[in-house]
This record gives structure tokens, sequence and C-alpha cells, in this order.
């Protein structure tokens, strides 16, 4: 906080002080809840049990969920935010969408919320474009996510066989099968 926040903050206690001074009052607590995520974030962004430091690399990666580029930065840090998103692969086919609901937040078990996409991959992303659009949701994220969900989906693509030369296909059918053909035996 800076230095006149801090003097006036024993103003705004007081119930008579909030008459007299009331926008500082609003401006105090405005204060005092904004710098809490940045406050966070100066504490652990060296030390956190997600950090991946590794030699010449300037900007460490992170593992922490809700980190959708898994870069250790304040943007995109799924620890210190009341919002977060998560991406991540459904069992068989599409993504998993979750948010968390930022007046949840002292509830870790009901914060999240979780939607399943298993539609083709434009109409999923037109639903995750819509959903952070609709809610007002982290507007900052918007490309992050759909970058990730389209990297999920494009794994989840099955893949097509090549068409090589006229002596690989047998040799792949065999090695599909399992079987392995039987080496010609020396004539002595």
């Amino acid at each position: 906080m800076s230095t006149i926040v801090r003097l006036f903050a024993s103003f705004s206690e007081n119930q008579s002080d909030q008459r007299v001074f009331p926008i500082l009052s609003a401006d105090i607590r405005e204060a005092t809840n904004m710098d809490s995520s940045h406050l966070n974030w100066l504490i652990i962004r060296d030390h956190h049990a997600y950090l991946m430091k590794q030699k010449n690399i300037k900007k460490p990666f992170s593992t922490e969920p809700g980190n959708l580029t898994n870069l250790s930065s304040y943007r995109y840090s799924g620890l210190v935010h009341k919002k977060t998103i998560t991406i991540t692969p459904a069992e068989k086919k599409g993504v998993n969408f979750v948010y968390k609901r930022a007046k949840k937040a002292n509830k870790p078990a009901k914060a999240p919320v979780k939607v399943t996409l298993k539609q083709g991959p434009r109409r999923t992303l037109k639903k995750i474009k819509n959903i952070i659009k609709a809610n007002k949701y982290r507007t900052d994220l918007r490309q992050a996510a759909l970058r990730r969900a389209s990297a999920i989906l494009r794994s989840q693509r099955p893949t097509k066989t090549k068409k090589g030369k006229a002596g690989a296909a047998p040799a792949a059918a065999a090695a599909a099968t399992g079987t392995t053909a039987a080496a010609p035996k020396k004539a002595e």
C-alpha cells in the first residue's frame, strides 16, 4: 500500500470518519482488495512447489493448476487469482473446461465449475469463447484458453497412415499382426 493509504487507514476504521472521508475509505477498501493477488505473487513468484527452474532459461516454467501456458508469470498464475481457467483433456474425446467462481473463493470445494465439451473442434472452441465472453470472465486469458483447447483437440485426432513404398505396406501389416517373417536358413 502507498504511504497515503497507510496514513489514513486509521481514519477509516471508525464510522464517523467514513462520513468525513467517504472517498478515501472507499479507496482504501479497493486498494486492499486489489493488492492481495499482487502481494501473493510477490511472495510466491520465486519459490513454490510447481516451479520448474533450469539453467539458461530466463522464464521458468510452472505446472500449477489453472496456468494455461505453463509459464511462471503473474497473468497466467492459477495460485494467486480468484478467477482462473483450466483446460484439460476429457476421458475419451473432448476437453474439460473448468473455471473458478470468485464468490466461492473461501470454499474451495464449491468454487470450480466443470464443463465437458465433446462436440466437434470448431463448436468446442466457439463454446469456450462464448463462455468467457458472456460471463466477462478473464478476457485476457481467452486466446491462451483457445490455444490450449486447440492443441488438446489436435492431439486427439486419429493419425492418418502414410502411403509409402510398395514394400513398406506388407512390412507394416506384418508388424501390426505381430508376426515376423522367418529368416532363410543357410545352405551347408
